[in-house]
This record gives structure tokens, sequence and C-alpha cells, in this order.
């Protein structure tokens, strides 16, 4: 199925470009998420009219989320778990628990921006994670797990 992308997709394209993908994936998650629309000629004209008003708020988003990044770039965030004596986690610190805490620091971030490369957090100590605020801005923080005997 042909789309037209109203938005930058990963490993996709970016915004305004027709590109061919599998039928399941533009009708299941691309045009219900307001991502893309089905590339037909009536489509492509409303695209045109409105591309400056869609490249407009695709500007705006970009620059809010890097304003948003600078400010969170290289910050920690600290989180209490219980431990064993040998410093593993009874149970694990994930990206719900980052996202929780980021947002009572007064960050806006889902637990879908939260991306941990190397699974759940499950010993004490200090872990780099990644925060992705759009598809071009992507910031490390530290998250420092520290342990508390039950």
């Amino acid at each position: 199925m042909q789309i037209i992308l109203l938005d930058k997709v990963v490993n996709l394209g970016n915004l305004g470009e027709i590109v061919k993908v599998k039928d399941g994936y533009a009708r299941n998650f691309l045009i219900p998420s307001g991502r893309a629309r089905r590339a037909t000629a009536s489509a492509k004209a409303e695209f045109e009219a409105r591309r400056v008003d869609l490249e407009k708020a695709a500007a705006a988003k970009l620059a809010e989320s890097q304003g948003l990044g600078a400010k969170l770039a290289g910050s920690a965030i600290k989180l209490t778990q219980k431990a064993g004596v040998d410093g593993r986690l009874f149970g694990s610190v994930t990206n719900a628990d980052i996202a929780e805490e980021l947002v009572k620091q007064g960050y806006k971030v889902v637990k879908s921006q939260v991306r941990m490369p190397n699974g759940p957090i499950k010993m004490v100590g200090d872990s780099t994670v990644g925060v992705a605020l759009h598809t071009d801005v992507v910031v490390d923080i530290t998250v420092s797990v520290y342990g508390e005997t039950a």
C-alpha cells in the first residue's frame, strides 16, 4: 500500500514522502496513529495544500523537544528499591519507574520514550539510559539505583 507520511517515521521516511509499506503496518499502526494517509489523488492534493502548516507544526515539535532535551541532557535521577545484601534488586527498575520519576521532577516524558538497551535494571548502581524525546532528539540520563535492605 502506498501512503503519504504526515510525520517523520524512523527507518521509513520524512514528512511528505510517498512510501510503499505492507498493508497491515499502514492500516493497524501508521494511519490510526495519524502518522500517514493513503496516497490517493485527493489525499495528495489535500496534503500539498496543508504542507506548509504540517512542516511548521513539525518544526515547532522538534524545537520543543530540543529545548527539553537541553534541560534533560546529563541529568541524574535517584531511585530506591529493595535489594539483597549482594546488590541484586528483588524486582527491577523499568522504563515506567524512570518516566514516573522524571514526571515528578517536572519533565513531560512518557514511558515509551525511555530506552533501556540492556533491559530493566536489576543491580544497585549507576546506569545510563536514553530518552527519545523526538525521532531526532535522544538524550542520555544517569539513573542511580540505591538498595534498601528488607
